[in-house]
C-alpha cells in the first residue's frame, strides 16, 4: 500500500509547473481558512506548521522549484493573517524577530527533505520496473530455442518498457547511424551483440541504458546463447539417441531373423529391407563375390517391386572403377558420388533408376570375402557421412547368418551322410547274412539230411542224433532270417514302406490298426528312415506303454510323407531314457524333417514324424 502510495506520488513522468501552482494556491486558501478558524484557540504563531503541508504535498508531487514558489507565497500568507500586526505583511521593524525566518527556514529543509524523498522514490520506482523488465526479457530470452528469433520482441518490450521507440537488440556489429548510438555487449572481451539507440532518446534514458540495463542485457544474452549452445547439444544428443536406438531396434530385428535360422534369401531380403528404411536409400542389394561377377541374394527397392529393380539371381558385371569393384579390390567400404566419368552396364542401370550415388560395405564370413552389400541414392546428403560404420554392423550380422546357415548345411550334411552310411552297413550286413553265412547253414543243412538219410537203419541213436543237428542248424538260419530282417528287410527293398509296415504289424505282440493310404514308393532313404520309426516305436508300446492296440497311419499330404503311430497306453515317453526316440529324431531331422512327440497318462503316446520326399 505505501509503495503505491509512493508511485504515484512521484510518478516519473514530468508534471505541469501551472497545474503545480494553482495546487499550491488551493492548498494555502484551505490553509488561511483552517488556520482562521483554529486562530480562537491557538496564537498565531504556532499555526505555520499547517502552511508546511502544503508545501510538503508540492514538493513531494511537483518537485524542489514548485516547492519553494508555494513556500515563498504560503510565508506571506502566514505573514499576513496570523502573525501581529494583522494585514501589513513582510512588516520590516523587529523582522527578524519574529516567527517568520523560522518558518521560512523550516519550510525549505522541507522542501529539500521532500524534494530528495521524491528523487529516491523515481529512483525506486525505475528500479523496480527495470527488474520487472529483466524479469520479463528474461523470460523472452531464456525460453527461446532461437535466439536471434526472440530479440525483436526482446527490444519491443525493452523499448516500451523505457520509452524509447525503436530501440533494438543485434546480435551483430552494427553503426548507429546520425546522431545515435551503439553500445557494444561483451562476454569477456569479445562482442556478442549491440544495443542500438536511435537519436532522439533522451540522456536520462541513455543514462539508464548505460550504466543499468546494460549489464542486465549483457548477463542474459551469455545466457540465452549458452542456453542455446546447451540446447543444440542436447538436441543433437537426443537425435543421436533416437537414432541409435533406431539402429539398435533394426539390428535387434535382424539378429532375431539370424537366430531363427529362416531361408538365406527370406533373410538377406529383411535386412536389404531394414537397411534401406533405416539409411534412407533409395534401393539395397545383397550380392555375392564370383569370378568376374556378382549375384544378388537379396534386395529391395523403394519402388517397391525388386522385380524391375534388381532381381535376385541376377549377375552383374564387376567393375573395378565402381563401389563392388573397390570394395573387392580393398576389402574395405568405398562409395561413390557420381556415375557421370563411368561406363558399362550397372552404370547404365545406375541412370535408368535416377542413381546418383552409392555405398558399399564388405561381407567377411570367416576371414574371406563372400560378398557386398551396396545402398544406392538418387540423392547425396549430408546425413550419408559415416553410413559406412553402420552398414559394418549389418554386414556382421550377415557374415554371422551366412556362417550359422553353413554350420546347420555342414552339420545336416554329416547328420545325412552318417545316416546314408548306417543303411549302407545295414544292408550290407544283411546281405552278407543272407549271401554267407545263412546259405552256408542251409548248405550244411542239406548235408547233414543226407547224411541222416543214409545211415543204417540199426543205427537209430545216431539218426536221432543227426536229426537234432539238423533242427538246430533251421533254428539257427531262422534266428539268422529274423535278424537280417532286423538290420534291414529285404521287404522293404522289394515292396516298398506299405508291405515292410504290414509285416511289423504282423509280428507286434500288440494288435496294430493300419491305415496306408494311396502311397506310392519312395525315395529309399525316406522309406528306411520312416521304417525305422514305426519298427522303434512299435516296440517302445511292447515294452513301456501296456497298450491294447496301436494305431499306425502313413500319408502324403503335398511334398511331405506323414508317418503317424499312437497307442491307448500308460504315456510317460521323452527323449532320452533308452527309448531310442533321440537317434529317431537326429534321423528325421538329417532327411530335413521333424519328429514330435505327445505323451500322456490320459491318452497314451502319439508320434508323428514329417518328412519331405524330396530333399
Amino acid at each position: 500500500m505505501r509503495e503505491r502510495l509512493l508511485s504515484s506520488l512521484t510518478h516519473t513522468e514530468r508534471q505541469s509547473f501551472v497545474l503545480g501552482i494553482i495546487c499550491g494556491a488551493v492548498c494555502i486558501a484551505a490553509e488561511v481558512l483552517l488556520s482562521l478558524f483554529l486562530d480562537r484557540l491557538t496564537p498565531g504563531g504556532f499555526l505555520g506548521g499547517i502552511y508546511l503541508l502544503g508545501v510538503l504535498l508540492i514538493s513531494v508531487v511537483w518537485g524542489l522549484w514548485p516547492g519553494l514558489v508555494v513556500l515563498l507565497a504560503s510565508a506571506f500568507a502566514f505573514d499576513y493573517f496570523d502573525l501581529p500586526p494583522m494585514g501589513i505583511g513582510l512588516a520590516t521593524e523587529h523582522w527578524l524577530w519574529t516567527p517568520l525566518p523560522i518558518f521560512l527556514l523550516v519550510g525549505t529543509v522541507t522542501c529539500l527533505i521532500a524534494a530528495r524523498v521524491r528523487s529516491l522514490g523515481i529512483q525506486a520506482s525505475e528500479r523496480r520496473r527495470e527488474a520487472d523488465l529483466n524479469v520479463q526479457l528474461a523470460h523472452i530470452l531464456l525460453r527461446t530455442e532461437n535466439l536471434s528469433a526472440a530479440l525483436p520482441l526482446a527490444s519491443h518490450l525493452l523499448a516500451r518498457g523505457l520509452g524509447a521507440p525503436n530501440l533494438e537488440i543485434r546480435l551483430d556489429e552494427v553503426s548507429a547511424g546520425e546522431h545515435g548510438e551503439a553500445l557494444p555487449l561483451m562476454e569477456d572481451g569479445s562482442r556478442i551483440g549491440t544495443l542500438v539507440i536511435p537519436a532522439g532518446v533522451p540522456e536520462d534514458v541513455r543514462v539508464r541504458l548505460r550504466d543499468r540495463m546494460l549489464p542486465s542485457l549483457e548477463a542474459l544474452l551469455r545466457a540465452a546463447r549458452d542456453r542455446e549452445s546447451v540446447g543444440a547439444v542436447l538436441a543433437s544428443s537426443r537425435d543421436e539417441l533416437r537414432r541409435i536406438a533406431r539402429e539398435q531396434a533394426t539390428l535387434r530385428r535382424v539378429a532375431t531373423l539370424v537366430a531363427r535360422g529362416i531361408s538365406s534369401t527370406e533373410l538377406f531380403n529383411a535386412v536389404a529391407c531394414e537397411m534401406g528404411s533405416l539409411m534412407k536409400a533409395d534401393h539395397v542389394s545383397i550380392s555375392r563375390y564370383n569370378h568376374d561377377h556378382t549375384t544378388v541374394a537379396g534386395s529391395w527397392s523403394l519402388r517397391g517391386d525388386v522385380t524391375e529393380v534388381m532381381p535376385l539371381g541376377s549377375q552383374w558385371p564387376i567393375n573395378e572403377t565402381l563401389v563392388s569393384g573397390m570394395v573387392l579390390r580393398t576389402g574395405r567400404p568405398a562409395r561413390i558420388a557420381n556415375y557421370e566419368e563411368a561406363s558399362g552396364t550397372i552404370v547404365k542401370w545406375a541412370r535408368d533408376m535416377g542413381v546418383t550415388s552409392a555405398l558399399g560395405s564388405p561381407v567377411i564370413v570367416d576371414g574371406s570375402l563372400w560378398g557386398v552389400v551396396l545402398a544406392f541414392y538418387n540423392r547425396w546428403e549430408p546425413r550419408l557421412e559415416g553410413a559406412e560404420g553402420r552398414m559394418r554392423d549389418f554386414t556382421e550380422l550377415i557374415a554371422t547368418a551366412i556362417s550359422n546357415a553353413q554350420a546347420r548345411a555342414d552339420l545336416a550334411a554329416s547328420r545325412a551322410r552318417l545316416v546314408a552310411a548306417a543303411d549302407e552297413t545295414r544292408r550290407r550286413i544283411e546281405r552278407d547274412l543272407h549271401d554267407g553265412a545263412q546259405q552256408r547253414l542251409v548248405s550244411l543243412g542239406l548235408e547233414l539230411r543226407a547224411v541222416e538219410a543214409g545211415v543204417p537203419p540199426g543205427m537209430t541213436e545216431l539218426r536221432e542224433q543227426l536229426s537234432q543237428a539238423v533242427q538246430g542248424l533251421t533254428g539257427i538260419v531262422e534266428d539268422l532270417q529274423e535278424l537280417s530282417r532286423g538290420i534291414h528287410p529285404a521287404i522293404l527293398s522289394k515292396g516298398g514302406l506299405a508291405p515292410a509296415l504290414k509285416t511289423l504289424a504282423r509280428r507286434s505282440a500288440v494288435p496294430v490298426e493300419l491305415q496306408l493310404g494311396s502311397v506310392s514308393r519312395l525315395p529309399e532313404r525316406v522309406e528306411v528312415a520312416l521304417y525305422y520309426t514305426a519298427a522303434e516305436a512299435l516296440t517302445n508300446v511292447v515294452k513301456h506303454a501296456h497298450a491294447s492296440v496301436v494305431r499306425v497311419t502313413l500319408g502324403v499330404t503335398g511334398a511331405t510323407v506323414r508317418l503317424s503311430v499312437s497307442d491307448d497306453g500308460t504315456g510317460g515317453a521323452e527323449y532320452g531314457g533308452g527309448s531310442g526316440l533321440i537317434g529317431l529324431r537326429d534321423r528325421a531331422e538329417a532327411l530335413g524333417g521333424k519328429l514330435t512327440i505327445t505323451s500322456s497318462a490320459e491318452e497314451g503316446t502319439s508320434l508323428l514324424v514329417m518328412v519331405p520326399i524330396e530333399n
